[in-house]
């Protein structure tokens, strides 16, 4: 019998709202920080470096966050594992939310020399550790929630969490800069986004701590099946999966980075004679269009997560591979055009990132046993997250002033195609595998891992097989 049998739909409603509304906040204070690395943070923090490598450099600590997301990873998935989904939901928000808070309190290398980079790195890891840790346990908790024919649509509420992070960063950042224009920004409007944190994280703490634990990990505990070593488990069983799956969010990651990671937007707003030079369009107007890109990635995620369920995840993100390659191909074309083609070239990204986005969380979660999980999705997405997006920014920014031209940009990210496409064949579709400890602690698991689970599956499963 499925865990989620005893989950009632209030309880699953509450669920999905407290997953959108943590990891929407989570995002939201990621994406602030990524898109003030573009604008201001070579000036505020790095400018005795020189213009070029100020620049360089502001977008480094964007990618450093990523290296230390396999950390928060690891200990999020093995206390996940060991104590609870809920807990580690909680925590992280916290964490995210103090670190994004305190970057707006910072005082800038003009008033505290090198101390200001250093503290502002430390932040930044926090925020890694954070981000690390965060999704997996909102995976969990929608997905361990929801019913077996509507994994993907469930976990595609955890996925929205991204678009609608940026949505949220994009809207606040455009009314920022409309209130404070030119120095008024540099001096004090960039410190706002930060401090709007703390209202919205203990808003999204209120709603964490009121839903119940994952059937699942309860039905872990009464069991007593929880792994003494979840971390050292996942690797030695599952290591294959976590490198496929890694391999799969490759792509999203690294493509999503030019417009979640500010590049497109530092490119077309940044003055002509700025070093380095931008495009010198109204800072206004980009944000806005970036807005209606993420409006186009979130109703994607939602219909990349509704199609899985109906087709497949692998069948699904194929297709959204093909048409993430052909949006990649006249991006930065689009943005040479101005505003209009900034938000026409978002909007159509967008079609392609929510495609490869959407099944993300139910595929991860299908693809572990429940006593080690929470371990396996949050190392894989964050091993995927340090190949794909963590240096994205930093690796755009060098190729195009490494070659005059953002066509060598455009090979990289479909060269990052190609990688997700590999890993999109080499792992097994999973959709409707049954969740529960009882599937894991008889072998089926594992059965259905070597492709026999049919045939190893009793009559009840054989029929949630059926219908997936």
């Amino acid at each position: 019998m499925s865990s989620t049998t005893h989950t009632s739909a209030k309880e699953r409603n509450k669920v999905l709202g407290a997953v959108v509304v943590g990891t929407t906040i989570e995002w939201y204070d990621f994406f602030i920080y990524a898109f003030m690395a573009n604008l201001v943070f070579a000036q505020l923090f790095f400018e005795p470096a020189g213009p070029g490598v100020a620049q360089i450099l502001s977008l480094v600590t964007i990618g450093i966050s990523f290296l230390f997301r396999p950390l928060g990873a690891f200990l999020a998935g093995h206390y996940g594992d060991k104590l609870g989904r809920r807990p580690m939901l909680v925590i992280t928000l916290l964490l995210m939310g103090v670190a994004t808070t305190l970057v707006g309190a910072l005082p800038t290398y003009e008033a505290a020399g090198i101390i200001a980079p250093i503290l502002l790195m430390i932040l930044r890891i926090l925020q890694g550790l954070s981000a690390g840790g965060e999704w997996g346990g909102a995976v969990l908790m929608a997905i361990e929630h929801a019913p077996a024919n509507r994994r993907g649509l469930f976990g595609s509420f955890v996925q929205a969490g991204v678009p609608l992070g940026m949505l949220l960063a994009t809207g606040v950042l455009a009314a920022i800069r409309a209130i404070f224009p030119g120095d008024a920004f540099l001096e004090v409007g960039w410190r706002i986004p930060f401090f709007l944190s703390i209202i919205l994280v203990v808003v999204g703490y209120v709603v964490r701590r009121s839903v119940d634990e994952s059937p699942v990990f309860q039905e872990i505990k009464e069991t007593a099946q929880e792994q003494s070593a979840p971390v050292k488990q996942v690797f030695a069983k599952y290591g294959a999966i976590i490198l496929f799956a890694a391999m799969i969010f490759m792509a999203n990651n690294a493509t999503g980075y030019m417009t979640t990671g500010g590049y497109v937007q530092g490119l077309a707003s940044r003055p002509v004679d700025a070093t380095p030079p931008g495009l010198g369009f109204d800072p206004v107007g980009v944000q806005l269009a970036t807005f209606a890109g993420s409006l186009s990635w979130l109703v994607f995620t939602f219909l990349g997560g509704w199609l899985s369920d109906r087709i497949g995840r692998k069948r699904l993100y194929l297709i959204g591979w093909a048409v993430l390659a052909i949006t990649i191909v006249p991006l930065f074309q689009l943005v040479y055009m101005g505003v209009g083609g900034v938000a026409i070239a978002t909007i159509l990204l967008g079609a392609g990132l929510g495609l490869t986005y959407g099944a993300q969380a139910a595929w991860y979660a299908e693809s572990f046993p429940a006593s080690v999980r929470f371990s396996g999705v949050s190392i894989g997405y964050a091993i995927g997250a340090i190949i794909g997006g963590a240096f994205a920014p930093t690796i755009a920014q060098a190729l195009l002033q490494a070659t005059g031209s953002t066509w060598a940009i455009v090979g990289y990210l479909l060269f990052t195609v190609v990688v997700s496409v590999l890993g999109t064949l080499l792992m097994k579709d999973r959709t409707g595998i049954p969740l529960s400890v009882e599937f894991e602690r008889t072998g089926k698991f594992d059965a259905w891992r070597r492709g026999d689970a049919f045939e190893a599956a009793s009559e009840v499963d054989r029929e949630a097989l059926r219908k997936g």
